[in-house]
């Protein structure tokens, strides 16, 4: 067949360890065969970003911002352990997909893939529920520091105008360790405009949840930013026929465990990296999230909600093929090349996104899976083993395959 031509590049974010043989693997055997690929490459191996002192990371989320579309693999954040891994690192680099929300301003939105033989570890559950983290400041820009002898801390703001605020953190007898976060307000609007704006586009619920009795100006803060941006929305809520509710965090959470599902969740900045986590491992996996990086402005950037998978890189170092499920890394791709034929007008790009989705849909309702999720898979009930039994379908046996076979699986059905 005559391959598909694409007229703007997708700006092309390589990463680290696992995530980067498959991410290899899945544009050889799932991509290149079909599309004449354009990409603005970046390599964001942890290596290159030490070699550039991180200046590609930087670079990267300035392409997106020209081309508008982003397809990220996973990437390493180096913490001690690291350094000590890779001695020639020269400095603790921050997190790569720290920087890129910083540069692009823009909200994280987390889905995870639901699959029919697998059932959610919560039983109440019946749609996704769709995660949307704010991607600036909190934890991920703070500056810490460690005492070893008695003291005082004070933190100081030097207005531009000259004029100074200052309390008092805390009196210590002795070691101790401090940090100081922030966010800007300009952030935490845009962020609760994209999350108004999601929730009505996908028609669903929004709820947002903090912390702002004890946390009462900095949580406090963020209730009020989106109490006054929801006043925009409210009427186009009525109108389509979804809410907006804030609660308490914790609350949320008990409320998130009783519900079932098919709604948003905003959560600040670390609140969402944590509770993300909880809701596609309680959905099925890990690997089974997508994750989108929407900006104010209309800039996409698709990845992986996992990470490098390391422990698997190892045992492929040593010549092992592991079963780690590339099904995220390729709906990242499938995400970013939809986005991209919608936006120039490419229907056989938007619909090769949707065949590949789909192809893995098949091959995975046909049984041939990675291990973590044939290890999940729900035994046919009784009456799906009568139909069975009647059918030319030879029935449901999932088969546990490496990450290798499970490809050549999609591109056959592809």
């Amino acid at each position: 067949m005559e391959k598909i031509r694409m007229t703007t590049p997708i700006v092309e974010m390589d990463g680290d360890e696992m995530t980067r043989v498959l991410w290899s693997e899945i544009k050889d055997a799932l991509i290149h065969p079909y599309i004449d690929l354009k990409t603005e490459y970046y390599d964001l191996s942890l290596q290159n970003r030490n070699m550039t002192r991180d200046k590609v990371t930087a670079e990267s989320a300035e392409a997106t911002k020209k081309y508008g579309v982003a397809v990220k693999c996973a990437t390493i954040t180096p913490n001690k352990q690291r350094m000590e891994e890779f001695p020639e690192l020269t400095e603790m680099w921050p997190s790569a997909n720290a920087t890129i929300r910083s540069i692009l301003d823009g909200t994280v939105f987390r889905t995870p893939i639901m699959l029919d033989r697998i059932k959610p570890a919560v039983k109440t559950w019946e749609k996704p529920i769709t995660i949307a983290r704010h991607a600036y400041g909190d934890i991920y820009k703070a500056v810490e520091m460690i005492t070893t002898e008695p003291g005082e801390c004070t933190m100081t703001f030097k207005g531009a105008s000259g004029a100074e605020q200052q309390i008092s953190v805390q009196k210590t007898k002795g070691p101790a360790i401090w940090l100081a976060q922030h966010n800007n307000d300009a952030s935490i609007r845009s962020f609760a405009r994209s999350c108004f704006e999601y929730a009505l586009g996908t028609k669903q619920d929004l709820w947002f949840s903090t912390k702002d009795t004890i946390s009462k100006i900095y949580d406090g803060h963020f209730k009020t930013v989106f109490d006054e941006e929801y006043a925009q929305y409210k009427e186009r809520f009525a109108q389509t026929g979804i809410e907006y509710f804030y609660t308490l965090i914790d609350d949320a959470v008990a409320r998130v465990i009783r519900s079932k599902g098919g709604f948003i969740w905003a959560c600040k900045n670390y609140d969402g990296d944590v509770m993300s986590d909880m809701v596609s491992t309680a959905f099925g996996s890990l690997a089974m999230m997508t994750s989108i990086l929407v900006s104010p402005d209309g800039k996409y950037e698709y990845e992986a909600a996992h990470g490098t998978v390391t422990r698997h890189y190892y045992r492929y170092l040593k010549g092992e093929k592991p079963s780690t499920n590339p099904i995220a890394i390729i709906f990242a791709w499938t995400g970013a090349l939809r986005k991209r034929g919608e936006l120039d007008g490419l229907a056989q790009l938007s619909d090769f996104a949707d065949r590949l989705e789909n192809a893995c849909y098949s091959t995975l309702n046909d049984g041939i899976m990675t291990a973590d999720l044939a290890a999940l898979v729900e035994p046919a009930a009784p009456a799906d083993l009568a139909a069975l039994a009647t059918s030319a379908s030879p029935g449901f046996v999932p088969v546990s395959v490496d990450s290798w076979k499970f490809i050549e699986s999609v591109a056959a059905r592809l």
